[in-house]
């Protein structure tokens, strides 16, 4: 073990075998004189730490408490070490440049409340179209509104306030309703000045029998083009895509929870010329549910993505009244998080690996029954991984 760098330090990985991995680790506390092989650890620097698989999590939280960041997680068996920096050859002395410091990637301000509901932007109306297919079930229309009078700009995952016109039942304004932004910063028109939504109507039977139609989705899903819409926010920091580009990200959606995940894929594979500073070179995995085919919302948008990025996103559909899950029940996202269940619980251990979770809120207690149970089966406890996850910002849900 002579000669090697200083930033770098391999544990004793004797017995080991085949299961276990290699961390690379970066900014453990300073208040470390050495690392476990007695070289001095420097801050901007690197040190691998080789883990038995039974230990990946526990030792996952220590690294944490001491400050540090796992950047990369490589197999044992095809981890290579780095080449000591004293086995460099250096060039002449005439020829060394001095080294330019790498530029750090600019920190973008989370906007939050720029218009309130006592003064709402007015924007108009550029756009409105149907996504449900023939044959499908319900209404759900893609809206797009101008902001080129306003200040009104936004991040992936935020949400809107949208204030429907007119009075409730007790002559009061009638109050906002939020709906998840389904476009990119950059707007669908690429030119920042536009912002998206993927609304339902809702309809529904009241006790008496008698049809009832959601005030604001009605509102929204018959606005004409050109028409005023009254706008606040944005609002919301929990469902914001990391800044990591080699992240993971999972993606658990059902119906018009699809927004904002369409507007991580655009960010992801189709705005690479307007994003300079994030271009996505990770994995990402979505897992739709709808009840029909015809229910696929951005079926050509998200199909299109699959096959142009074959090695960075995954399509994964649950469609419950065409197909059939493997208990023999309806195919929900659910019943996809079980299939894939092994296979998802070793993703969701690295980290990093974002989980995200849009739609209705019966599908997150069978899907953390399902985690649980992969976590028993490891010797884990799903409770106390998911409450480090959402320590680390790593567990999404935003459900209704």
């Amino acid at each position: 073990m002579t000669g090697l760098n200083p930033a770098v330090s391999l544990t004793n990985n004797t017995g080991y075998g085949n299961r276990a991995f290699v961390y690379e680790v970066k900014g453990l506390s300073q208040n470390l004189e050495t690392d476990r092989l007695g070289f001095p650890i420097r801050r901007s620097g690197s040190i691998f730490i080789t883990v038995a698989y039974d230990r990946m999590n526990d030792e996952m939280r220590r690294i944490s408490r001491l400050g540090g960041k796992i950047v990369n997680i490589t197999p044992l068996n095809e981890f290579t070490a780095p080449v000591p920096a004293a086995a460099v050859s250096q060039p002449a002395p005439q020829e060394v440049k001095a080294s330019q410091p790498k530029a750090e990637k600019h920190e973008v301000k989370v906007p939050v409340n720029l218009y309130k509901p006592k003064n709402p932007y007015i924007g108009k109306c550029l756009d409105n179209y149907e996504l449900v297919a023939e044959g499908g079930s319900g209404t759900v229309r893609h809206l797009t509104f101008d902001l080129s009078e306003g200040n009104l700009h936004y991040l992936e995952g935020q949400s809107i306030g949208i204030i429907p016109p007119g009075q409730d039942k007790d002559g009061k304004p009638h109050k906002l309703r939020l709906y998840s932004i389904a476009s990119t910063r950059h707007g669908d028109c690429l030119d920042d000045k536009t912002v998206s939504l993927c609304v339902r109507q809702l309809e529904y039977k009241n006790e008496q029998g008698e049809t009832v139609y959601g005030v604001c989705s009605t509102h929204l899903c018959n606005l004409e083009v050109g028409a005023d819409v009254a706008i606040t926010g944005p609002v919301g920091k929990e469902m914001l895509l990391p800044a990591d580009e080699d992240a993971t990200i999972i993606m658990l959606a059902t119906g018009t929870g699809i927004a904002p995940f369409r507007a991580f894929l655009w960010r992801m594979f189709k705005e690479r010329e307007q994003n300079p500073d994030y271009q996505f070179k990770g994995l990402a995995w979505l897992v739709f549910g709808i009840p029909f085919t015809a229910n696929i919302l951005y079926k050509e948008e998200l199909e299109k993505i699959a096959q142009e990025f074959p090695e960075n996103f995954r399509l994964t559909y649950a469609i419950s009244r065409e197909q059939e899950a493997a208990t023999g029940g309806k195919m929900y996202v659910q019943s996809r998080v079980s299939e894939y269940a092994d296979e998802l619980f070793e993703m969701i251990q690295k980290p990093s690996t974002h989980v995200y979770m849009c739609g209705l809120k019966g599908m997150e207690p069978p899907i953390s029954e399902t985690f649980t149970q992969e976590a028993e089966k490891r010797g884990l406890k799903w409770d106390e991984m998911r409450k480090q996850m959402k320590k680390e910002e790593r567990w999404h849900v935003e459900v209704y």
